[in-house]
């Protein structure tokens, strides 16, 4: 048991200590509100779209191997989602605050916090594996997002047409998706291997991604959103930070999951609120403070469930 406790430490520590530079820099002003917005922006816009795209191009992972997991993670996500609708449908009364609540339920920082931790655990094979997870998911979590926060818009102009127009031009344009799909057709075409100045440039921006991101993601923490939760946000931090990590191992086990891809499905999984998630409520209407509450709080109480749980599924053998 002493080996799973080492390991989950190893793999949820540094990542701490990164967010935890970050959130001093925050204190000392040397992280500005504007520093981390465009460091966040160039993370998002090259560092992780190299280090997804050169992961994958490197990697001998047999994608046909990955169904089962990717399969896993879509009924997660699809169970989280309907079971915090019906929630929300019951418990939550006004409609800016049902969205968001949703949202901090089922969606998940998996291209932060959850690839830094699966490459922790498991080194460049568990980042390959996680990138073709991420890849997938995020697609079914940008679609769920639009539909679960489109019900307080009250133009004229949002119908499901637009609002399907609107989905479509987020995965379109999203870096980190057109990055996987170039490595996937990459790897089928009969291409050289991609060698010299080209590799070079594309490993240091993929080395500076998640000690950025990680750095970023620190200096956002609001302590007072964190120590002072309302109920609500409470309630969806629960259900991110047990709930998911917990329905996660049951579809895990219930696929006869173990070993790297059970870890990757619950690191991805149990992972904090996403970031994104803040950003997708404030530009359609829902409660920005609400989305504000549950990242913060789930961002820090969120990594020791992770080392817990990864403490557990360790020790047990299953992953």
């Amino acid at each position: 048991m002493l080996d799973a406790i080492v390991f989950a430490i190893t793999i949820v520590l540094p990542n701490l200590a990164l967010m935890w530079l970050g959130f001093f820099m925050q204190r000392k002003g040397q992280a500005s509100k504007v520093f981390v917005d465009q460091a966040s922006s160039f993370v998002f816009n090259y560092c992780l779209p190299c280090l997804l795209f050169f992961s994958l191009v490197d990697s001998d992972v047999d994608y046909a191997k990955q169904i089962t997991l990717i399969i896993a993670g879509i009924l997660v996500t699809f169970i989280l989602f309907i079971g915090a609708e019906i929630y929300a449908k019951c418990f939550v009364s006004k409609p800016a605050d049902q969205g968001v609540f949703v949202q901090g339920v089922y969606r998940s920082n998996m291209a932060i916090i959850g690839l830094a931790t699966v490459a922790n655990a498991y080194g460049e094979s568990g980042l390959s594996i996680g990138a073709v997870y991420m890849g997938v998911v995020t697609i079914l979590f940008n679609i769920l997002a639009v539909i679960t926060l489109s019900r307080v818009s009250k133009s004229v102009n949002d119908t499901w047409h637009s609002r399907s127009v609107m989905i479509g031009k987020k995965l379109l344009t999203n870096p980190l998706i057109l990055a996987l799909v170039s490595a996937f057709i990459y790897k089928a075409l009969p291409l050289p291997p991609l060698t010299g100045v080209i590799h070079t440039t594309g490993d240091l921006l993929a080395a500076v991604a998640l000690p950025l991101a990680l750095i970023c993601a620190g200096a956002s923490i609001d302590m007072k959103s964190m120590l002072h939760p309302s109920g609500l946000s409470m309630q969806a931090s629960i259900g991110r930070i047990i709930i998911a990590p917990l329905v996660a191992i049951g579809v895990g086990l219930a696929f006869g999951l173990s070993g790297v891809h059970m870890g990757v499905l619950f690191l991805m999984v149990a992972s904090p609120a996403a970031a994104a998630s803040y950003v997708m409520a404030k530009a359609m209407g829902g409660n920005a403070i609400l989305a504000a509450n549950i990242l913060a709080f789930t961002t820090v109480v969120g990594m020791f469930g992770m080392a817990v749980g990864a403490a557990i599924l360790r020790g047990l053998g299953w992953m």
